[in-house]
Parts: structure tokens; C-alpha cells; sequence
């Protein structure tokens, strides 16, 4: 091969891997996302959970853009996404998912695979709801949609739930927005702590300390139970739809149990889940490992 035709593939390369830092408007809020990999490749819409961003998937997006168009938001109120006034802005699932469904007709997503992870499932099973046709298959990384999936740890929300008082809702105000609950959640089940970048949980925590984030945060957290309600209608959609999944979970999570990875093959018999020795954030300790599989998983997906 000639040097001038090794320096263009060298370069295209270089682009096809690079990661862009990308800004759009939805709805009259700035919604920040990153994407990488070839354009006319097939894509894969990676939804993040809380309290994190986009930015728990940037050691995944660099496996993933050799083969795969990769595109991956900050939601509305989390990350650099904008963080409207409670005010003017209903800090609701439903909400969430207009903001993102108003996010790929802008984009002009046509088919894709989508990857959820905690909140992220919540979101993006309402998009597959509302876009069966788009969807490709799913990625569930520890992303629930069963009760049985739902631990001891949902009990002080589950109270807040069936009790709306400020006391209630000042519990959750000092003991699950918290610095100390962040971390946690990055090291509960952790076999190596030292695997847990720092900056992680500290730029989680930074978002959650801006003014007013952690009541809208307390809004989420209220509004959960409303995806616990639609919990049968995420499974109508698996066993209508049959879609490819991919369950990749933290055998650990203190939130999000074993069991809700299992619940997806009664609706999806033929659904492939893998259990890793971790918590929560699997893909800070594991991302390689869980690269391998989410490639193979892509490579037999409808285009």
C-alpha cells in the first residue's frame, strides 16, 4: 500500500473514532449528546440513568464507533443538558421521553438499537413504545422493567410514594442526593474500588449541587412509580414485538436485582443475559467485557 493511501486510511480512521461534543434544541431545550462512528453505519442510542450522564459511557463509545454510528444525550436536567425551572419545566418520565423523542425525529433517527440503563430503561421503553418500527434491539444494562427486578432499597421512595408529606421527601433530600449516596453507588458490590475513576461520582455530584437540582431530582424520584405502572405495558410491548434484547448486568447493584435480568425471558424466551461480578455502573469495571458482548449483540441485529 502506497504512503499517500496509508495516510488516508490512517485519517479516516482517526475521524471514524473521534468523539464529537454535539449541542441541539428540542422543544426550546439545549439537549448535549455525543457521537461517534461512521454515520451510515447502524446506529445505537445510549440513555444513561442517574444521577450520571453521557459521560458514563465514554470508555463504551470508543469499542463501539469502530463498527457502530453512536450517539449517546444527556437528558433534560442531567449532565450539560439544560436544567429548566421547575417552574416551566415538568421534571416526569413523560416529559423526559417527549424531550427525547422530539431528539431523534431532529436528528432524523430512523431505525436504531437502544442501550438503557436505569433510567434510562424507563425512557427508552416508552420510546419503543411510542416507535416500535425504530427500534432494532435492545441493550439492557441494568435497566428494570419488572417489580421483581426492584430491591429493599426502593423502600424509603416507595414510602414517599404512597405518602407525599415534606417529611417524606426530606428523608430522600438527605440521604439519597447526597455525596455519600452517589459514591456509594459507584463502590456498593465492587470487588476492586480502585477500577472506579474519581471522576465519576465527583462530576455526578457536581450536577446534583447546582441550585435546585436535587429538588428536581426529588421530582424523578416522586414520578418513578409512574414507570412501576407501566411496567405491563413494557411487556405487552416484549411479547408483541419480540424484540432482539441484551440483558449485561451487575450481579451486585444494590437497586436493580438479578431477578429483573431473568424477568425478560418470560416475555422474551429468546432474550441473552450475562451477569458480571460488580454493581451498579457495571461498565466502570467491566466495559471491555461488556463491549465484546454488546458487538456481537449488534452484529446480528436487523439493519
Amino acid at each position: 500500500m502506497s504512503q499517500s493511501k496509508t495516510n488516508i486510511q490512517s485519517e479516516t480512521e482517526q475521524s471514524v473514532s473521534q468523539i464529537h461534543y454535539r449541542n441541539t434544541k428540542v422543544n426550546g431545550v439545549n439537549i448535549f449528546y455525543r457521537e461517534a462512528g461512521p454515520k451510515d453505519a447502524p446506529t445505537i442510542l445510549l440513555l444513561h440513568g442517574y444521577p450520571t450522564s453521557s459521560h458514563m459511557f465514554r470508555n463504551l463509545i470508543p469499542i463501539l464507533s469502530k463498527k457502530f454510528h453512536v450517539i449517546a444525550p444527556d437528558l433534560p436536567g442531567f449532565g450539560y443538558s439544560d436544567a429548566p425551572d421547575r417552574s416551566q419545566f415538568d421534571y416526569t418520565f413523560d416529559n423526559m421521553t417527549k424531550i427525547m423523542q422530539g431528539f431523534i425525529d431532529g436528528l432524523g433517527l430512523k431505525r436504531f438499537a437502544i442501550y438503557v440503563f436505569d433510567y434510562g430503561a424507563p425512557t427508552g421503553y416508552r420510546l419503543a413504545l411510542a416507535n416500535p418500527e425504530k427500534i432494532t434491539g435492545i441493550i439492557s444494562q441494568n435497566g428494570n422493567a419488572y417489580v421483581e427486578g426492584l430491591s429493599s432499597g426502593w423502600n424509603p421512595i416507595r414510602k414517599y410514594w404512597e405518602n407525599e408529606t415534606e417529611e417524606n421527601r426530606d428523608a430522600l433530600r438527605s440521604s439519597f442526593v447526597t455525596f455519600e449516596a452517589t459514591k456509594f453507588q459507584y463502590f456498593e458490590g465492587v470487588a476492586d474500588s480502585s477500577l472506579i475513576a474519581p471522576e465519576s461520582y465527583t462530576l455526578d455530584q457536581f450536577f446534583l449541587d447546582r441550585p435546585d437540582s436535587k429538588e428536581k431530582q426529588l421530582d424523578l424520584l416522586q414520578d418513578y412509580r409512574s414507570n412501576v405502572a407501566l411496567y405491563p405495558k413494557f411487556q405487552e410491548y416484549f411479547r408483541t414485538y419480540q424484540p432482539k434484547l441484551l440483558a449485561v448486568w451487575g450481579s451486585k447493584d444494590p437497586f436493580f436485582l438479578p431477578a429483573g435480568a431473568e424477568a425478560y425471558k418470560k416475555d422474551i424466551p429468546k432474550a441473552t443475559v450475562k451477569f458480571y461480578d460488580t454493581g451498579h455502573f457495571a461498565l466502570e469495571t467491566h466495559v471491555e467485557e461488556i463491549g465484546i458482548e454488546i458487538i456481537k449483540f449488534l452484529d446480528h441485529l436487523p439493519k
